[in-house]
Order: C-alpha cells, then structure tokens, then sequence
C-alpha cells in the first residue's frame, strides 16, 4: 500500500440524499454508509463523497477511481417501464445524478466498481432495463431476506473476465436487493450469476475496469478483494494522474 496519504489514490463515492435526524436537527442531508469507507480505507485508497447535488463531471478529473452506491429502487420512467406496485422508493434526481456520472467515468476509462443499485444504474444508462421485483421472476425471497439482513449467494463466474480473475470459478457473497438486471445494456457483458439465474455480475466491453455486482462487497470485511482491485486500479492511474 502506499506510504503516505498523498500517494494513495482519490476513490470518489456517491451517496444518499435523505431526510435524517441528529441530535435535535431533523433535515436532508448527505450519507453512505460507514462500511463504505472503511472498505476504501482498508484497501487503500481515501473516500471522496460525492453528493447527488451540484453534479459536475469534471470532479472525475481529480480522481483516481469511482463508486456507484446501493441504496433504493431505480426510477423506472428512466427505462421507460410502468413502476411495479413494489417499486416504491425511487430518487430521480439521484438517478440522473448517477448516470452523468458513469458516462463521464466511461468516457475518461476511470476505473469504475458499481455495486447493487450502482449495477442496475450502469444497466440503465447503457439502454438496459431492470426486473423491478425479483421474486416474480425467481419465486423466492432469498436475494432481500427481511429487512435489514443481508442475504448468502453463491455466484458462478464466467473465465477470463475481471471478477473471474478476482474470485475464480464461484464466490459467495452479500446481497440486499428485490430488482435485478432485465435486459442487458449496450456494450455490458454479463460474468457472473446467481444459481436461479440473477445476473450478480457485468463488466463494460473496452474498458480497463469497470465492473458491476449486484451484491455488497463492502458488507464484508473479511474479503474486500473486489474494493481492493479497484484501489489497485485507481493506483495505477493515480501514478499517471
């Protein structure tokens, strides 16, 4: 790992626009999740939060590599579909906020991870569509098993792609989530799947390094060699930078 600050590179992070409570304020405001950080920091690399407000993708230019979030349901006017009547907490703005975001990331070949959401985003803003509410099609719950709990899927991989060469032939991973990828974006291969079929894995033709999973490597301290794999990406360019 790098011996300073300095040299270690800039991973930029979206994040959440919500309503929260702290202490006696009650207001919108910005937030990820601890674990988020602590995954970047531990691999390496300082988190940059990037805000769904102001979007500018020339803030691209001062980074050395990019994470889309998880978080809610993508809106689905952005993939011209009728909502489903469990697509009920959408954020457009986030949304657009987003896909400005991987364009420019895909554009300027910055490494990209995008996880859970940030996979269907990247699906999204390359002319995919999304399945809205996976038990319709999988006819189980085991992807978002209750509220607040992570869900264990074993995933297999596809040879000679990104993830394969992280995780080999199979892992099993974190996952939190009722949508999934439908049809596939222009340009998006997709490299690993859930046993009931769920694509939990696609990687962007062309590109050195930008990948998608639909689960959350962060929720899982013990093995962070896919956030560690785009900090050692981020490096390389952070050399060049």
């Amino acid at each position: 790992m790098a011996s300073n600050a300095s040299e270690r590179p800039r991973i930029g992070i979206t994040t959440y626009l919500e309503p929260i409570i702290w202490g006696v304020w009650h207001r919108d405001a910005a937030l990820l999740p601890r674990v988020y950080l602590d995954s970047v920091v531990a691999a390496g690399g300082v988190p940059v939060l990037l805000p769904p407000v102001g979007t500018d993708p020339s803030i691209l230019d001062l980074l050395d590599g990019l994470i889309i979030a998880g978080g809610c349901d993508v809106d689905p006017a952005s993939y011209a579909a009728e909502p489903h009547p469990e697509t009920v907490d959408t954020r457009p703005g986030r949304d657009e906020h987003e896909a400005i975001l991987i364009r420019a990331a895909l554009d300027a070949d910055l490494p990209l991870l995008a996880i859970c959401r940030g996979l269907q985003m990247l699906n999204v803003t390359l002319g995919g569509t999304l399945q809205q509410h996976l038990p319709d099609a999988v006819a189980h719950d085991e992807h978002r098993p209750s509220p607040a709990i992570f869900g264990r899927t074993e995933v297999k991989i596809e040879p000679d792609t990104k993830v394969g060469s992280i995780f080999g032939e199979q892992t099993t991973v974190h996952c939190y989530h009722h949508q999934a990828l439908d049809r596939v974006g222009d340009g998006l291969r997709v490299t690993a799947r859930a046993g009931d079929g769920t694509v939990e894995a696609a990687e962007v033709d062309g590109s050195d390094f930008a990948v998608g999973v639909q689960w959350h490597p962060e929720e899982n301290p013990e093995d962070l060699r896919l956030i560690a794999a785009l900090v050692a990406e981020g490096k390389k360019r952070s050399t060049r930078r």
